[in-house]
């Protein structure tokens, strides 16, 4: 694979094919900052406790007990989905050191999820096969086997699954079909699965059950809402250097694309509520996924589709309270340090 020099990378788009290793002077400096504030977002599993969370179990009805234990199994199968994704397709096609930079975090990030809902299956499903079964959700659980086969259809991340796998960005439709693996990682997992089933979560909280999962799902949160803005700025930049390929064609694609999603979350959704229990139904968290779908539209660029509003009021607060105020509440216990300054135009 060619590595680009210098000279070269000024004549050079963020998806163009190679390997850029310059970081002086710095191209991206915004995917740089991205990567400084998510060293700060640090955080331990170890940090969770789920004590607590035992006792509420045992409170749990049979259908709120039946939720939980899909959460967890979507929960760990969902990171590992979006993990490969990072290492088989976003790392490869985005060819800049600094959303590498970003990307090799993110990774970490990925890893330090999945230890959680690790940690989350052998707490809540003491049954071993219980656990196994749930480790297995998407050949075991059919509502869950959609959603992956939604990502592996509009992904590909996986030989043999969905899209033809792309080795090169040497074309527009190589670009295009890139631009919707993207778009369905940062808008449908990121953004609409993984914001579905956070609202399972904070309903539970809201009437003051299961406080370690919360916690732990607090900055879980806030980590993907970190790695979806960081997909959309990719998606900026790309439509700022190319736009000729975000067309009527590729707008019709993402909604399509968003369409089956909200479909996909929502069958899920009838799995987790079965005839519906206090204040968590079908039909509240059809209103919910149409609103989030709607703001991913608009953040992209493209009109909405629904007009529905956000039933749920716990949801509002949760964006509030957990991504703007989370550095005043724990800076000591919580937040790693950065220190230093760089200056983007510096040379080596």
């Amino acid at each position: 694979m060619p590595v680009m020099t210098t000279t070269d990378s000024a004549q050079k788009n963020l998806l163009d094919p190679g390997f850029e290793l310059t970081l002086r002077p710095m191209r991206y400096p915004d995917f740089y900052e991205r990567y400084r504030d998510a060293i700060k977002n640090t955080w331990t599993v170890e940090e969770v406790d789920l004590h607590s969370d035992v006792a509420d179990l045992a409170k749990l009805s049979p259908g709120e007990q039946h939720m939980i234990g899909r959460l967890v199994a979507f929960f760990a199968t969902g990171d590992s989905i979006v993990s490969n994704n990072l290492v088989l397709t976003l790392y490869k096609h985005i060819n800049s050191p600094e959303a590498r930079l970003y990307l090799s975090r993110q990774l970490f990030e990925e890893a330090v999820h999945v230890q959680f809902y690790l940690t989350l299956l052998d707490t809540y499903l003491p049954d071993p096969a219980d656990r196994a079964a749930a480790f297995d959700a998407v050949e075991e659980i059919p509502s869950i086997r959609e959603k992956a086969q939604f990502c592996f259809k509009w992904m590909a991340v996986f030989d043999g699954e969905g899209a033809e796998k792309i080795d090169r960005l040497e074309s527009k439709a190589d670009r295009r079909r890139f631009l919707l693996n993207l778009i369905c990682f940062a808008a449908c997992i990121e953004g609409l699965f993984f914001y579905g089933a956070f609202a399972y979560v904070y309903w539970f909280r809201s009437r003051g059950l299961l406080h370690g999962l919360a916690t732990g799902t607090n900055w879980v949160f806030r980590d993907e809402t970190m790695h979806m803005n960081f997909a959309f700025e990719v998606v900026d930049t790309v439509r700022k250097e190319e736009p000729e390929l975000f067309d009527a064609e590729l707008e019709q694609q993402v909604t399509d694309m968003l369409k089956e999603a909200v479909a996909a979350e929502l069958q899920f959704g009838r799995d987790l509520c079965g005839e519906g229990l206090p204040g968590m139904n079908t039909e509240s968290m059809r209103e919910y996924l149409e609103c989030v779908a709607d703001q991913r539209l608009q953040r992209l660029g493209f009109p909405p589709v629904y007009g529905s509003s956000n039933p749920f009021s716990f949801m509002e607060l949760q964006g509030v309270q957990e991504l703007t105020n989370f550095f005043e509440r724990r800076p000591s216990a919580y937040q790693v340090a950065v220190e230093g300054t760089v200056g983007f135009d510096d040379d080596f």
